[in-house]
Parts: structure tokens; sequence; C-alpha cells
């Protein structure tokens, strides 16, 4: 069953969405088969991301990746795809990060549960 958002989370998001650019699960696929993948960015909790991903995903969190984006990443002009459950959380991170200088930051839509409803592998322990 579908996660039910609050009202004005779901309002903060479309509100942001025209400022972000997003990309298909499969659009991501595609990205991922290449002969030099994107940095992927996982930004769900850190116990959603031990109960699997998607392989080759790095974890930072929402919670921290504005703290600690600037080791992980220092170059502001990588291409890093973000994914969360279904998109709304990397599409806010992929907000923050373009408004601290980020260039070329996709957000998922879909994220995880598109990704795996698409039959795609995932990483799991």
């Amino acid at each position: 069953m579908a996660k039910q958002h609050a009202p004005r989370f779901l309002a903060l998001v479309e509100s942001i969405r025209s400022h972000v650019t997003e990309c298909s699960v499969t659009d991501l696929k595609a990205k991922l088969d290449q002969d030099n993948p994107p940095l992927l960015i996982d930004v769900r909790e850190e116990s959603e991301f031990a109960a699997g991903h998607i392989p080759g995903a790095k974890h930072l969190s929402k919670g921290i990746i504005e703290r600690d984006v600037e080791k992980a990443i220092p170059d502001i002009n990588t291409e890093v795809y973000l994914y969360c459950g279904g998109g709304f959380r990397s599409a806010l991170t992929a907000y923050n990060l373009q408004k601290m200088g980020y260039t070329n930051v996709i957000s998922v839509d879909g994220g995880w549960s598109g990704w795996t409803g698409a039959g795609f592998a995932v990483e799991k322990p």
C-alpha cells in the first residue's frame, strides 16, 4: 500500500518540483548500465538503506546530506542522482543541493518503490 503523505509536505514538494531535474527509474537504469555510471546517492534513512538499496548506491541520508555533501562530493559539477522511497525526499534534497551550488543533480521520480516495482536488481544484506 502506498504511503499517505501529509498535505503540506506534498505541497512543499510540488512547489519546488519545477526547479529540479527529475528522471524515471528506467532513465536511471540506462545511466547505471553505461561504462561510466554517475554517482548514485540514497537519501533514505540508514535503516531503509540497510534493508536494501540500488546496486552501487552510496548512503547520505536527507538528514545529514547538506552537512556532509561538500566532503563526500567536493566537485559541484559532479553528475549526481538522488533517490528515496518515492521521489519526494530526493526532490527536496536536489533542490537544496542546487541552492548550495551543485549544478548537475537529478532526482529519481519513483525512487526505491519505482525501482523495485520495475523488477530491477537490488542489493540486500
